[in-house]
């Protein structure tokens, strides 16, 4: 029923930064948990950062601790990724994902409900 689509993805060089976006639609955002997984080629998918409904907790992948952050705007359905000096080895699709559990998008990737369909972000030397 819910629908994810990103948007915000491109080509930058180490060290720029990026604001990735999930749209949400054909549910009740608010009462969902959120979350950002990034898949690299050859590489399988990975949590990267997860928020509550509520937005009050955020809980992130521990190499993008300190660069990258999480935020969501209930009233527009929208969910947030702002990606802070970027290196070489964030390059992947990153893809927003919807739960209604936090404890799904932290730790159960095959767990969760919800899934766009990605969005490219390569970060060169």
């Amino acid at each position: 029923q819910v629908q994810l689509v990103e948007s915000g993805g491109g080509l930058v060089q180490a060290g720029d930064s990026l604001r990735l976006s999930c749209a949400a639609s054909g549910g009740t955002f608010s009462s969902y948990a959120m979350g950002w997984f990034r898949q690299a080629p050859g590489k399988e998918r990975e949590f990267v950062a997860g928020i509550t409904w509520t937005g009050s907790s955020t809980y992130y992948k521990d190499s993008v601790k300190g660069r990258f952050t999480i935020s969501r705007h209930n009233a527009k359905n929208t969910v947030y990724l702002q990606m802070n000096s970027l290196k070489p080895e964030d390059t992947a699709v990153y893809y927003c994902a919807a739960d209604s559990e936090i404890l799904t998008i932290r730790f159960s990737l095959a767990g969760v409900d919800y899934w766009g369909k990605g969005t490219p972000v390569t970060v060169s030397s």
